[in-house]
C-alpha cells in the first residue's frame, strides 16, 4: 500500500515568552481555518470538549513509513533537516493542559524554499489530511495560555524552540495517532510573522518489563515476605486479552498455586490515570477477571481465587511519564 507523504513546512522563530504580556484572545476566523474542523467520519474519535480520553481514540493499524513519517510539501524545507532527539520528553497541549509524553524527537522551523511563497493553510491542511490518512485524531486547536506556557521547563523550551513555533501567541494545533505498540504525537504552530511555523513529531517508545522472567519460586517468596507480588502481564490494547507473550506469567503463576494446594490468592487489575476513572475500573476488573478465567482454564479451582480491579486508585508511581504509567499498569498477586 502506498503511503501518503506528507508535504509540510513550517518554521518557529518560538519562544513561549514571545507576547507573554499579551492578553490572551479568542481564536479568530482566520485562525480558525488554518485546520478543517473533524469531519464526522469518524464518530469514535470524537473527543469531548471538556476532558481529554485516550481510551477513544481509535487504534490504527494503516501502514507508515519511517520515522518522522511525514515529508514537507514541495516548496518548504525544514531548518535544520536532522533535528531529532533519540529519547526525551516534550510538551503537547490537549485542551486544558500539557501531555508529557516521551520518546523519539523530530522538530523543525518551517520555511517556503527560496523564491517560493509560504502558506500557513498550506501546511496546515497538508498535515491535518495526511494525519486523517493514517486515522489520527485532531485532539485540541487553541492557543495555549500564558501562564501554562509558562510551565514548560525553560531547558526544554529552548532545545525545542524551533518546534514549539509561537507557542501562546498563536493557534497550536495538536495530533494523535495511536498505534498498538506506541503513540504518535504530532504538534504544529505556525508563526505570527506569516512566514513561518514550528512542529513536532514524538514517537513513544514502548517500556519493557523484565518481570515477565519471574518464576514460580519467586512469586511464592515475595508473597511469603510481602504478601503480594506486582506482575506485568499484557493484554491487548483497551482490551482485557491476554497478549500471547504474557502467557508464560500466567503459567508460573498456575505452578505457584498446583504446588501449593492450600494457597489462596487474590488477583488485582491496575491502570495508570490515562482516560475516565470509571472505564479504567472496569477494565481493570476484566483484566483480574481474565487472569482468574486462564487459571480455571489450566485446572485451578475457581474457590481459590479472588479478583478486584483498583483502576487508577493505586499507583506505585507518579503518572507523569510513559515510564511510570508502564509501571502503574500491572496485575498484582495477593495472598489472601
Amino acid at each position: 500500500m502506498k503511503i501518503k507523504t506528507l508535504t509540510l513546512v513550517l518554521i518557529a522563530c518560538i519562544t513561549f515568552a514571545c507576547n507573554s504580556n499579551k492578553k490572551q484572545n479568542d481564536l479568530t476566523d482566520t485562525a480558525d481555518s488554518l485546520v478543517s474542523p473533524p469531519t464526522a467520519e469518524k464518530p469514535a474519535a470524537a473527543i469531548s470538549a471538556n476532558q481529554f480520553d485516550i481510551n477513544s481514540i481509535p487504534v490504527s493499524d494503516k501502514p507508515l513509513g519511517a520515522f518522522p513519517y511525514f515529508n514537507l510539501p514541495e516548496n518548504y524545507e525544514g531548518n535544520p533537516k536532522d533535528n531529532t532527539s533519540d529519547f526525551d520528553v516534550a510538551y503537547f497541549w490537549v485542551k486544558d493542559h500539557f501531555e508529557k509524553p516521551e520518546g523519539k524527537i523530530f522538530y523543525a522551523r518551517i520555511k517556503a524554499k527560496e523564491g517560493k511563497s509560504y502558506s500557513d493553510l498550506e501546511v496546515a491542511r497538508n498535515l491535518e489530511e495526511l494525519i486523517k490518512s493514517v486515522d489520527g485524531v485532531k485532539v485540541s486547536q487553541m492557543k495555549v495560555p500564558v501562564d501554562s506556557s509558562h510551565t514548560v521547563p525553560d531547558n526544554n523550551r529552548v532545545k525545542y524552540m524551533n518546534g514549539y513555533g509561537f507557542m501562546a501567541s498563536a493557534v497550536t494545533t495538536t495530533y494523535l495517532i495511536r498505534r498498538a505498540d506506541k503513540n504518535i504525537w504530532v504538534q504544529l504552530t505556525p508563526g505570527d510573522d506569516a512566514v513561518s511555523a514550528g512542529w513536532m513529531v514524538l514517537e513513544t517508545k514502548p517500556f519493557k518489563m523484565t518481570a515477565s522472567l519471574i518464576k514460580a519460586e519467586a512469586i511464592k517468596n515475595e508473597l511469603d515476605t510481602k504478601g503480594h507480588i506486582a506482575l506485568y502481564i499484557n493484554f491487548d490494547t483497551d482490551k482485557a486479552t491476554i497478549k500471547t507473550e504474557s502467557i508464560p506469567i500466567v503459567d508460573e503463576i498456575q505452578k505457584l498455586l498446583t504446588n501449593n494446594p492450600n494457597l489462596k490468592i487474590a488477583i488485582e487489575g491496575h491502570t495508570d490515570n490515562s482516560g475516565i476513572a470509571a472505564r479504567n475500573k472496569k477494565l481493570s476488573e476484566d483484566r483480574a477477571n481474565a487472569v482468574k478465567a486462564a487459571l480455571t482454564s489450566k485446572g485451578i479451582n475457581a474457590t481459590r481465587l479472588q479478583t478486584k480491579g483498583w483502576g487508577a486508585d493505586k499507583p506505585v508511581t507518579d503518572n507523569n511519564s510513559e515510564e511510570n504509567k508502564a509501571k502503574n499498569r500491572r496485575v498484582e498477586i495477593v495472598k489472601a
